[in-house]
């Protein structure tokens, strides 16, 4: 499933979503996909005077590859069942 866009319904694929797309496609808050982009952590750029920011649909895809990645060794790193160290 991909991050719907305006231009989807006519057939093109957008390349860059808004913050808005963002947030819908992750199920979190429009906040919660600006702090990410202004911390550094998600990809994105301010087009235009006014600043209107836009994340590659690639670079998205990468920070999720990534999160994953990160969330796979913190759960080798943390078992749920932990063996006694005796």
């Amino acid at each position: 499933m991909s991050p719907k866009s305006a231009r989807e319904g006519a057939g093109i694929e957008a390349r860059f979503l808004t913050l808005e797309d963002v947030s819908a496609y992750l199920n979190v808050s429009v906040p919660q996909v600006y702090a990410l982009v202004r911390s550094g952590d998600l990809p994105a750029i301010k087009l235009g005077g006014r600043g209107v920011w836009r994340v590659d649909r690639a670079q998205l895809e990468s920070y999720l590859e990534r999160l994953h990645e990160e969330t796979q060794a913190w759960a080798k790193a943390h078992p749920l069942n932990p063996k006694s160290k005796s």
